[in-house]
C-alpha cells in the first residue's frame, strides 16, 4: 500500500511531465502493442474472410517452408546480414568520428556551417534520395560516369546494374544521409564532459590525439554503447524503402533483402501467414540480439539499456 501511495502521488506531483509522454506512451501502445495480436497468423493459414479466430492453426509450416522449400532464403538472409554487417562497420562509427572533428574546429561560424550542411540530407525523404542516385549513377548521363569518362578516360560503369556494387551504394547513401543527424547526441555528450579535464590533460602534456582518446571517446562511451545496442536490435532489417527503390532483376543478387521479400509475398502475393512468419523469425532474432548484447555490455560496463 505504501508503494502504491508513494506512486500515486509521484504521479500527481509529476502529472505536467506525464501529460508530455502521455502522446509518446499512446503511440506505441496503439501502432506497436496492439497489432502483435496479429503475431497469431503466422503460425495459421489466415484467410481475410474467416479472420483471425476462424482461420486453420498450421503451427510452424510457413516457418519451414521458408527455411527449407523456398530456394533464395538463404540468399536473403545472408544479403541482409552482409547489408548490416557493412552497415554496422562503415555508418555506425561515421557519426562518432565526424562528432569528434566538429568539436575540434575553432572557428564557430565554419562549425556551424559544416553542421548545418550535414544535417540537410536527414530532411530528403527516400524517394528523393532514390532519385537523386539514381541520376547521379546513370551510366548514360550521370555526373559519376561524365567525370569518370572525361577525366580518367574510363568507360562508363551501370552502378546500379552490377550486384558488386549494390552494398557500397547502399552504404555510402545512408552514411551520407544520416551522418549529420547522427552526431546530434555524441555532441550532447562532449558538450557534457568537464572542461577541466582538457586543461589538465593539456597540462601533463597530453596531445590532441591523445586527448580525444583518453577524454572525448571516454565521455561519449556511454552514449555509443547505448546505440550500439539498440542498433542490434533492428540488425535483420534494412532499409526497406531505399532498397525497393535502388534493386532491380539486375542487381537481386546482393539487394534482394528479407524485408523485400516480405513485401512480395505478403502484400503483391497475399499470402500474410507466411510475410507474417518471416517478419516474426527477424523480430526474434534482434530481440535475442538486443538481450544478449545487454547483457554482455552490463557485465563489462556501466552502462546498458535496463
Amino acid at each position: 500500500m505504501a508503494k502504491s501511495a508513494r506512486f500515486w502521488y509521484l504521479v500527481k506531483k509529476h502529472k505536467v511531465l506525464y501529460l508530455l509522454m502521455l502522446p509518446g506512451i499512446l503511440y506505441y501502445i496503439i501502432f506497436k502493442y496492439v497489432p502483435m495480436y496479429g503475431i497469431i497468423i503466422a503460425f495459421q493459414d489466415f484467410s481475410i474472410g474467416k479472420g483471425i479466430l476462424g482461420s486453420k492453426f498450421v503451427g510452424l509450416k510457413h516457418f519451414i517452408e521458408f527455411f527449407y522449400v523456398t530456394p533464395d532464403s538463404w540468399k536473403l538472409i545472408r544479403n541482409t546480414i552482409m547489408l548490416n554487417v557493412y552497415d554496422l562497420l562503415f555508418h555506425f562509427p561515421s557519426p562518432i568520428i565526424l562528432a569528434i572533428l566538429f568539436h575540434e574546429l575553432r572557428n564557430k561560424w565554419f562549425k556551424g556551417f559544416v553542421q548545418s550542411v550535414s544535417y540537410m540530407p536527414h530532411f530528403l525523404s527516400t524517394v528523393v534520395i532514390a532519385g537523386i542516385l539514381v541520376t547521379f549513377l546513370s551510366p548514360t548521363t550521370g555526373v559519376i560516369n561524365h567525370l569518370l569518362v572525361k577525366a580518367f578516360g574510363m568507360e562508363p560503369i551501370m552502378f546500379l546494374g552490377l550486384p558488386e556494387w549494390f552494398r557500397s551504394i547502399y552504404v555510402g547513401s545512408e552514411i551520407w544521409q544520416k551522418i549529420g543527424w547522427g552526431t546530434i547526441l555524441y555532441l550532447a555528450a562532449i558538450a557534457g564532459i568537464d572542461p577541466t579535464l582538457y586543461e589538465a590533460a593539456k597540462m601533463d602534456g597530453a596531445n590532441r590525439f591523445q586527448q580525444i582518446r583518453h577524454i572525448t571517446l571516454v565521455g561519449m562511451l556511454p552514449v555509443m554503447i547505448v546505440l550500439f545496442v539498440l542498433t542490434l536490435g533492428h540488425f535483420m532489417e534494412t532499409g526497406f524503402q531505399k532498397i525497393l527503390l535502388l534493386y532491380n532483376s539486375m542487381n537481386y543478387e546482393t539487394s534482394d533483402v528479407i524485408n523485400t521479400f516480405v513485401y512480395r509475398r505478403g502484400i503483391l502475393d497475399a499470402d500474410f501467414s507466411f510475410a507474417t512468419a518471416v517478419g516474426l523469425f527477424q523480430s526474434v532474432i534482434g530481440l535475442i540480439l538486443v538481450v544478449t548484447a545487454n547483457r554482455i555490455v552490463r557485465k563489462y560496463s556501466e552502462t546498458s539499456l535496463w
